[in-house]
């Protein structure tokens, strides 16, 4: 299947007698920038769509911990540590205060971007006598190596501002919900590969939608959209595997024996859409004295649109996958890379952002 070329897929694609219109929906946001930058959509048939769904962690990141994490770096004595992509998310605060940490570290807090949550362990090694927090947002291939860090022990100033999520919980309650507005799903890999394509299998199972593992090729891409469709053709779907260089069944053992170690499945928020059931990690009793809410326990205070998306800002809307990027209501406008409103235009990984970075400027006219 990977030796198939992208023309070879696209001309069997194009081959395909579709009954109806068909809408597919990406997770992923490294699909969503594979999708966008190498022209796939344009290349598809018109009665093919794809449509970019909740796969940026940064977008849907609290608001809550956001401005939690802002709050301990303005008012504690840490260093606060944080994946580079989540600097410039805005937070919900007023205008004379800093929005994101990248304001706040110009307001003279101490923070800094890492790659990897090793450099967190090493910044913490370096200043013992004080605090480091690791403000930790991100899905299973995030959270597994910080999980993994914390099972092979970190130096006892190291504390974690948790916010990671699963993936496969926003899926599943939009299809519960029965207001997805998708045909099939083109699940994503990287999760795949640490927790197995098995996670993916209720879209089939339970809703009986045709459903495909990919990589991150075009090739990958392409030849899940082809099965997706195939299966849509001949009514009967099952879960594809076409990242198999990577994907295997049952996924990386050892990984989920860290995070199954180290973490806890409970309810959590995702920005703009509220709280999934079984969609967040939390730390385990025996790691709890590492969580940041429990050495700087937050003030009870009420603030405006906590916990929600900026005015005007419809990303919660990109994230699900009811409308696109440049049918947001600030798309192009107020909301820029420039100057973010929403947080689907900070991240890489942001649908907002991906779109603009590969040209389309202009808010689609209503």
């Amino acid at each position: 299947m990977s030796q198939t070329s992208a023309k070879t897929w696209l001309a069997l694609i194009r081959e395909l007698e579709l009954p109806r219109p068909v809408k597919l929906m990406n997770v992923c946001g490294g699909h969503e920038r594979s999708i966008t930058f190498s022209g796939i959509r344009g290349a598809l048939p018109p009665d093919i769509e794809i449509i970019p769904g909740p796969g940026c962690p940064v977008c849907i990141c609290p608001e809550e911990d956001l401005h939690e994490a802002i709050r301990l770096s303005l008012e504690e004595d840490i260093v606060l540590v944080a994946f580079g992509d989540m600097l410039r998310v805005p937070a919900n605060v007023p205008k004379n205060e800093p929005r994101s940490l990248e304001q706040a570290r110009a307001a003279g807090a101490d923070i800094r971007p890492i790659a990897s949550p090793q450099e967190a362990v090493a910044i913490a090694r370096a200043d013992p006598d004080k605090p480091v927090v690791f403000f930790v947002a991100g899905f299973e291939t995030t959270t597994a190596p910080v999980a993994a860090m914390l099972a092979e022990g970190v130096p006892d100033n190291l504390l974690i501002l948790l916010a990671a999520r699963l993936t496969w919980p926003a899926v599943a309650m939009l299809l519960d919900s029965g207001e997805a507005a998708f045909d099939a799903l083109i699940a994503p890999g990287h999760v795949a590969t640490v927790m197995g394509p098995e996670e993916w299998s209720f879209v089939v199972d339970k809703h009986r939608m045709p459903a495909a593992v990919a990589g991150f090729t075009p090739e990958s891409l392409l030849a899940a959209t082809y099965s997706v469709l195939r299966q849509t053709i001949e009514g009967k779907p099952f879960l594809d595997n076409c990242y198999p260089e990577l994907v295997r069944p049952g996924g990386n053992a050892t990984a989920k024996r860290w995070l199954s170690e180290v973490m806890e499945v409970v309810p959590a928020n995702w920005r703009g859409i509220g709280v999934i059931a079984d969609s967040g990690f939390a730390l385990r009793p025996a790691w709890q004295h590492l969580d940041a809410r429990g050495v700087f326990p937050a003030p009870v205070e009420e603030r405006r649109r906590a916990g929600q998306m900026p005015p005007g800002c419809d990303c919660a809307g990109v994230v699900l996958g009811k409308i696109y990027p440049d049918q947001c209501r600030l798309y192009g406008r107020a909301c820029t890379p420039r100057n973010p409103i929403g947080p689907c235009m900070v991240s890489d990984e942001g649908a907002c952002r991906i779109w603009w970075s590969s040209g389309l400027r202009e808010p689609r006219v209503a």
